[in-house]
């Protein structure tokens, strides 16, 4: 309802405050003849514009009568020709002063005052031939005639001496003489004789023939309209001027400036609407970063269990000492408070540091992603100390468990430190206890859960991005429940042979099951982050002439300033360019194909574009290049086998809601407009004129990112004021791409013809998409980084908790390199376990979007990514090892 009224009132101002002038109409009085002229400044008045005069004329007890002039290139009666004459259509009988002649049937009746006449020795009742230009739908006037017979001839004199009758028109009503024309077609000025140049200085644009209103119409009308304007005769004995003003009083209030064309557009909604971005990129920052936040959480959790259970004689002590159970809780919570107060400042500090960086980047290695300088960081105090104060409740989270877990447990089993080995989860050697079976059952239905998420979703029945998401989420869960009821099941069978040194490294990892989950999680995340992110990068470049490709296999496109109306596919097209010569044999265009789209202007749609675009700019292509079937494309709304093969053709669909079918780049679909297949797109919408586009097909990284493509004939009747073709995709063998953007930019250079490269073109989008793409990964690097410090933490304390064994193990025989081996090999199951789970579920998350653009992998990128996680995690465990083998031998065993 307030959006109807904020319409309402933006409509009545439109009517309050439009004035003829804004709505291009002129009201003229014409004292000669003691008439009102109504014209508009494109030429033609608009059926509307036509109703609206007749309107105002009616209620003022006035005449209109609607005229229609125009200019024929020749009048022909017999082997003579009068050149270049304005023909008017209109009541025949103002002219003649009798009543119209009646219509015989055949050729349409025609007035000629007595100059042309003379000049053509026509008589009543002789056959005339009048040759025009039309303008045809394919871009390019056309070449026709009509047969009149002579009805009349008048003197030029009254009404046939009126030069108003004629709109103006640019290059021909403000020449001097004939001689000086210059209108943008064609003319044969060496038709012009000095009899012509006489009439052009005594009568200047007084028609020379004139034909009844019906005739001219059924020839000359067009989608711009049917009428160059409409005479308002005075009531007798009133001044013209008078008359002119009342009229355009009466006009103004008959007139809907909406129904004109005349848009009112909340310009600072739209804009501040605008200017939230086409992706809150914040978002994303928080979806990847949600991994991040639980490693984080689940490493701090760590180190301050690891810390307290390095504590437990102190523990003990306190507790042998008499000090009560919520004593020593408070003086370790304090203690974690403290800490975590600390390390949350210097967190928010580095939060702070590195959003900074990230700008300084988008600023300077990255400024292609996002074309401005102008990009300053906006610190949030109260989401900094939201994020501090999440880090201080989580480590007196942590704290507060660790502690409550020991409250079991004497003073006397903490005081020796024999604690240490049941505290949390079962040691490898204790009986699998009743939680194993629950946790598997947990497991198993986990991934139920995710598997259902991924049918319900791949079926139709719930968003994809969600439904997969969440089902590789779920099974990410699922499967380290999984492990850690696997880690915690009692030993079924004796490890012998060649593997048995590395088959109880492997055992050790059940040596504190629960740490072994949260080192496999760790790795798990990051691995998680790192191969849904790197999947999407656009790697290389593809072959250019493969026409399922992101280029159709076109080597170049260009864009115009000004609108090309003939077809450089044809021999006549060129000619009208001037651009034949160069299409013969052994020149530089021979075998150079040209493809036109037609245009209207609009918002870029791309990822170059940091804004939302409400606008975007609409293509058009021709036939001919819908009938070549180019470009790849992901989910369509294809319903036959032909357009499953050409999904083009679905741009020549027909709904029952009038919506006009439209095509666009999936990548654009999705993250700045938001839209899938089905969905529609609203263009000039809050006016009275919304036109709607419905997604019938997204293209695989294409080209295309920056507009919306509909069909030729759609594009015609939804916006007949954009004449031409101002796009092109070129089709030239990629040696000769120089050759012929040099050519094409000389020769159609009055045009703006501005040619550049489609791989680059398409390399620009990559840019844009892998500098995010990079952006994410740093959350991934770190995760990457929290994992190794986990790993390295978790190895380091399962080592130094075992050194008594690993030092009877040394004493018995083993020696240091089958420690290492031990070690290592706890190491890599953790590790490998940790990468599997996180790659696998990552590659369910995004398999509709990978399967949308075509299940392409950026094999060398993601493979260098996944080496550095395994390089580091390897590496992590060297001080493990490093630990292990340097133990001092003598003082364990003394401790055994």
């Amino acid at each position: 309802h307030v959006l109807q009224q904020q319409k309402d009132r933006r409509e009545d101002h439109a009517h309050r405050e439009a004035t003829l002038a804004d709505l291009g109409l002129r009201v003229r009085a014409i004292p000669a003849h003691g008439t009102v002229a109504v014209e508009s400044a494109a030429g033609l008045l608009t059926d509307e514009t036509v109703a609206a005069v007749g309107r105002a004329a009616a209620s003022l007890g006035l005449r209109a009568e609607p005229v229609l002039s125009y200019l024929a290139n020749r009048i022909r009666s017999g082997d003579r020709i009068t050149p270049y004459s304005v023909i008017t259509a209109r009541d025949l009988s103002a002219v003649s002063g009798a009543d119209a002649p009646p219509d015989p049937g055949g050729p349409a009746p025609v007035i000629l005052n007595q100059w042309t006449a003379d000049d053509l020795g026509a008589a009543p009742g002789d056959p005339l031939t009048i040759e025009y230009y039309l303008w045809a739908d394919e871009g390019r006037l056309t070449t026709h005639e009509a047969e009149l017979r002579v009805a009349g001839v008048v003197p030029i004199a009254g009404a046939a001496d009126d030069p108003d009758l004629t709109p103006d028109y640019p290059g021909i009503t403000e020449a001097t003489n004939v001689i000086d024309w210059d209108p943008p077609f064609p003319v044969d000025l060496d038709l012009i004789r000095p009899a012509d140049e006489t009439y052009w200085d005594d009568h200047r644009t007084t028609p020379k023939a004139f034909i009844p209103l019906a005739a001219g119409q059924r020839m000359w009308a067009s989608r711009w309209g049917q009428v160059t304007s409409v005479r308002v005769t005075p009531p007798p004995g009133e001044d013209s001027a008078a008359t002119a003003d009342r009229v355009a009083a009466a006009l103004r209030e008959s007139l809907d400036p909406l129904s004109l064309g005349f848009v009112v557009y909340p310009a600072r909604s739209l804009a501040l609407e605008a200017s939230a971005g086409v992706t809150d990129f914040g978002l994303y920052f928080i979806y990847f970063s949600f991994f991040l936040v639980v490693s984080a959480l689940l490493l701090a959790s760590l180190f301050f269990r690891l810390g307290v259970e390095q504590r437990l004689r102190e523990l003990g002590l306190l507790r042998a000492a008499g000090f009560p159970a919520p004593a020593i809780r408070r003086v370790f919570l304090t203690e974690a408070g403290i800490l975590s107060v600390i390390g949350s400042a210097l967190g928010a500090a580095g939060a702070v540091l590195y959003a900074g960086l990230i700008m300084w980047g988008l600023r300077t290695w990255w400024v292609d992603a996002v074309g401005t300088t102008r990009l300053a960081l906006d610190v949030s105090p109260a989401m900094l100390a939201a994020g501090a104060a999440g880090g201080v409740l989580a480590a007196l989270g942590s704290i507060a468990w660790t502690l409550r877990a020991l409250a079991p447990a004497s003073p006397r089993s903490l005081l020796t430190g024999a604690v240490a080995e049941v505290t949390g989860v079962e040691a490898a050697s204790a009986p699998a206890g009743r939680d194993g079976p629950r946790a598997w059952r947990l497991g198993f239905a986990l991934i139920g859960v995710g598997a259902a998420l991924v049918a319900v979703s791949a079926a139709g029945l719930v968003g994809a991005t969600g439904g997969f998401f969440g089902g590789g989420l779920t099974l990410l869960a699922a499967l380290l429940v999984l492990a850690w009821a696997w880690l915690s099941r009692r030993p079924r069978r004796r490890a012998d042979g060649a593997w048995s040194v590395s088959a109880v490294g492997f055992r050790n990892a059940s040596y504190r099951p629960g740490r072994s989950v949260l080192c496999i999680a760790l790795i798990a995340f990051a691995a998680f982050i790192i191969v849904a992110v790197d999947a999407f990068r656009r790697e290389g470049a593809a072959d250019v002439l493969d026409r399922a490709s992101g280029t159709g296999g076109y080597t170049l496109l260009a864009d115009t300033l000004l609108p090309v109306v003939h077809d450089p596919s044809t021999a006549a097209g060129r000619d009208e360019l001037f651009i034949g010569d160069l299409f013969e044999e052994g020149e530089v265009l021979a075998g150079v194909t040209l493809n036109r789209f037609r245009l209207r202007p609009g918002e870029d749609a791309s990822c170059l574009n940091l804004y939302q675009a409400k606008d975007p700019r609409v293509l058009a292509p021709s036939p001919a290049f819908v009938a070549e079937g180019r470009f790849g494309f992901g989910a369509t709304a294809a319903e036959t086998p032909e357009e499953e093969a050409n999904p083009w053709l679905l741009l020549e669909r027909e709904f029952d809601d009038g919506a006009i079918p439209a095509i666009a780049d999936a990548t654009s679909l999705a993250y700045a407009l938001h839209l899938s297949i089905g969905d529609d797109f609203v263009l000039n919408r809050d006016t009275d004129r919304p036109i709607t586009l419905r997604i019938v097909a997204a293209l695989s990284d294409s080209i295309f990112q920056r507009e919306l493509l509909i069909g030729e004939r759609h594009f015609q009747r939804v916006f007949p004021d954009y004449d031409g073709y101002r796009f092109f995709l070129v089709d030239a063998p990629p040696e000769r791409t120089g050759e012929v953007s040099a050519a094409l930019e000389d020769r159609l250079a009055d045009f703006g013809f501005d040619v550049v490269s489609a791989a680059e073109r398409l390399a620009a989008f990559h840019r844009v998409e892998n500098t995010y793409l990079a952006t994410f990964q740093t959350l991934g690097g770190l995760g990457l980084v929290l994992g190794t410090f986990g790993l390295g933490a978790v190895l380091l304390r399962n080592v130094l908790e075992r050194r008594r064994e690993l030092a009877l193990m040394r004493a018995v025989g083993y020696n240091a390199g089958h420690l290492s081996v031990m070690v290592l090999a706890e190491n890599a199951f953790l590790l490998f376990a940790g990468l599997a789970i996180g790659a696998g579920c990552a590659i369910v998350a995004i398999a509709p979007a990978w399967l949308e653009r075509g299940g392409g992998v950026p094999l060398l990128s993601l493979g260098g990514l996944l080496f550095l996680v395994v390089a580091t995690g390897l590496a992590a465990s060297l001080a493990a090892t490093v630990a292990a083998v340097r133990s001092p031998l003598l003082a364990s065993l003394r401790a055994e």
